[in-house]
This record gives structure tokens, sequence and C-alpha cells, in this order.
């Protein structure tokens, strides 16, 4: 089978960013709308859907790019060797870009302003703890389940962040992507762009922490042999 092309690999990296935000910003504004003020069942709302929708997008764009959807995870590949760094920064390129169009999508959806700062406060030593730890576990999923049972990466990941939500002081961003298009939407799921600096970093530290423990836990060779 031919390896798809780099730029089928672009557009699904972008796309299927794309639909993460879409989801997690729509299922956000759609679950606060109905919840009557019940913060717990807005939340409730938002996890089931983000951690469904995840599912249906590894699954959907997975043999095409891999389904990243998230530049730490790029990096992380690409600092294992398994991608190159050329094709990583294009991953990330296509991340950013598609991560902002989710937003803008599911503003348009939900008559919300195209973009616009949010004002949801994120601050403090707790939520950069609880990023550093969404991160690091993801990471950790991903690579422990991609080098043992990889047609289960896609539940493992789903099923991580549905948990994360709601373990993490945080909720579980763990995508600097998503951090940075997450501060242009003034709805349930923003984060101020002020807390967003703090987040990416506790997100990278927690990426790397992972995926230098997992090189040796679960090494690549050792799968391969």
């Amino acid at each position: 089978m031919t390896p798809p092309s780099l730029a089928r690999q672009l557009v699904s990296e972008g796309l299927g960013t794309a639909f993460l935000l879409a989801v997690v910003i729509g299922s956000g504004i759609m679950g606060e709308r109905l919840a009557g003020g019940n913060l717990a069942l807005a939340l409730l709302a938002n996890t089931l859907a983000t951690g469904a929708g995840l599912v249906a997008l590894i699954l959907t764009f997975g043999a095409v790019s891999g389904a990243h959807l998230n530049p730490a995870v790029t990096l992380s590949a690409a600092a294992q060797g398994a991608l190159p760094w050329r094709k990583a920064v294009g991953y990330i390129v296509a991340q950013v870009a598609g991560a902002f169009l989710g937003v803008a999508a599911a503003h348009v959806m939900f008559s919300e302003p195209l973009f616009s700062a949010s004002t949801h406060s994120r601050a403090g030593s707790g939520q950069l703890a609880g990023e550093f730890i969404a991160t690091f576990g993801l990471l950790a999923t991903i690579w422990g389940s991609a080098r043992t049972r990889p047609t289960a990466v896609p539940f493992a990941v789903g099923s991580y962040i549905t948990a994360a939500y709601w373990f993490t002081s945080s909720t579980s961003f763990a995508n600097p992507a998503v951090t940075l298009a997450r501060a242009a939407s003034n709805t349930f799921a923003g984060i101020r762009p002020i807390d967003v600096p703090g987040f990416m970093v506790a997100q990278l530290l927690g990426a790397a922490a992972a995926t230098a423990l997992f090189s040796w836990l679960v090494p690549r060779r050792e799968v391969a042999a």
C-alpha cells in the first residue's frame, strides 16, 4: 500500500485537530447552556463528548497521519526518530491552524463571535501541576498502548482523556495547540491568554518526561524485535 503523501497527512492533521476543537468548544457551549448553572453537569457533557470524539477522530485519521492532533505528541514522535523533524514542523503548523479553524466553526454554530479572548482564569501552581500530570499521562497512554496493543490506541486515549477531565485540576488540556486555540474562545472551555504560556510549558515538560521514561520502559527496538 502506498504511504499517504505529505499533503494528505497535513490535511489529516489540520482537519482532525479542527474537529477536536469543534467538539471541545461546541460541547462546552451546549453543556453550559443546557445545564442550568450546574457546572458539574456542564463539565460532564463536555467530558463525554471530548472522549467519544477523540476515539472517532483517531480511528478516522490514524491511518493517514497517525492522528497526532497534538504538537506534544508530534514532538515526542520526532524526538524518538519516528517522524522526520521537517515533517514534524508541518504537522505542528497544520495542528495549530486546524485548532483555530475548529474554534471558529464551533462559534459559528452557536452564534458566538468568531474569536474572542477568554476571561476564564486557569492560574496557579495546582493548575500547572495538573497540566504536567495530564500530559505525562496522555503520552504514557499513547506510547504504552501503541507499542503493545496498537489497535487499542483510540480507545485508550479517549478513555484517558475522559478520566483526566475529572482527576486533574486543570481539566486536562494536555495539548499546546488546543490551549492556544481555547484562549480565543470566551466560553465554558476557554482559558485566559495570560495563562497559556504556563500551561504550554507544563505540557511540554510532561511530554518530555513521559517520552524519556517510556523510551526506557517500553523501548521501540524491543517491541520491534
